[in-house]
């Protein structure tokens, strides 16, 4: 992962079907949000960064989402 204003995370899951499954919850809450990761997925592996683009940095935007990122990665790894 590279060195820039950014919130930037590895998740891993059990599997590829628990990874999709928080990439997709991600994906609805982005969408709603109207603000999407960069994100990278391999099997059982999710890199997020998390960046306004506009702003050249980071925003509260950003942040929100990162809440809901870390709440839903967690509820996939307690099934």
């Amino acid at each position: 992962m590279d060195n820039r204003d950014a919130i930037q995370k590895r998740f891993t899951f059990a599997d590829f079907n628990a990874a999709f499954a928080f990439m997709t919850r991600v994906a609805i809450q982005a969408e709603k949000a109207d603000h999407h990761p960069e994100w990278f997925n391999v099997y059982n592996r999710v890199d997020i960064t998390l960046s306004t683009h506009d702003a050249n940095g980071l925003t509260q935007r950003d942040i929100d989402l990162a809440h809901f990122i870390e709440r839903a990665a967690a509820s996939l790894r307690a099934e």
